[in-house]
């Protein structure tokens, strides 16, 4: 396996992905406000920019979408997923093999752990199963590390969060892509937990482009190696002039008030 930082899913050690799942993690409901972001291919479009590193999406978009963008951008598949119709114990189905991903063209590979869940022994088994195959392909993985379940009182909790990146740590993922846990000191502490792994934070739903610059600060002046977005950024009238701003934020080190001031 090559180092991270040698594939294309890195810019200068940090990553930053453009998360388009939502269409079956979510439904249709994230699109209310845009419906012109329906069309996944909107979105490919604002992934040309060049801040973002990579673009994450289900095998069904990069099947009908990728092909008319891979000179532009960098595929990331991900590999697992299941609708927010599932009531069930947190789960994630197998939707796509790592093969498949490779012949789509995929740069790097994500994948859903539900640490905590009922279900969590069958997700690592089939996270590992994910993580060898994908060394054969030199690809990278990316864990959506997400503690849920009957288990887990509070999924935000910093040392839930300090837990969810340990666990990518010893499962052997590349990047952990974790929710923020409250505090830059509290984040520092997880990204201490995850050693080599590059810690990411997950964009979570729509606020104002100084709060969300913000936090994106603060995450990266604690050791953070960027961000997993997708409302925050494709949900905004003009999303490339918030991508700019976190281009400066995460790849140059600028304080959110000089980003948004440029």
């Amino acid at each position: 396996m090559i180092p991270i930082d040698d594939t294309p899913i890195a810019r200068d050690g940090k990553v930053l992905i453009l998360a388009m799942d939502h269409g079956l993690e979510h439904g249709p409901v994230d699109f209310e406000d845009v419906p012109e972001k329906l069309d996944p291919s909107t979105v490919f479009e604002t992934a040309t920019h060049d801040a973002v590193t990579a673009m994450g999406v289900q095998k069904g978009i990069a099947e009908g979408y990728y092909p008319s963008y891979e000179d532009d951008v960098n595929l990331l598949l991900k590999l697992n997923g299941t609708s927010n119709l599932w009531m069930g114990e947190p789960d994630s189905a197998v939707n796509c093999s790592v093969e498949y991903a490779a012949e789509l063209g995929a740069d790097a590979l994500g994948f859903t752990v539900y640490g905590g869940s009922n279900n969590e022994i069958e997700m690592v088994e089939e996270f590992r199963d994910a993580q060898e195959a994908g060394r054969e392909y030199d690809l990278p993985m990316v864990m959506w590390s997400y503690p849920r379940g009957q288990g887990i009182k509070n999924d935000t909790k910093p040392s839930t969060i300090s837990y969810a990146t340990r666990l990518a740590l010893e499962l052997g993922a590349d990047v952990a892509k974790v929710k923020h846990p409250g505090s830059k000191e509290a984040m520092a502490h997880a990204v201490e937990c995850a050693g080599d792994v590059k810690v990411i934070m997950s964009g979570g739903s729509k606020t104002s482009d100084y709060e969300f610059l913000s936090t994106v600060e603060a995450v990266m002046d604690a050791g953070a190696k960027g961000l997993a977005v997708g409302r925050n950024v494709w949900q905004r009238e003009d999303p490339a002039r918030l991508l700019d701003a976190l281009e400066k934020v995460i790849y140059e080190g600028e304080t959110a008030d000089a980003a948004l001031e440029e």
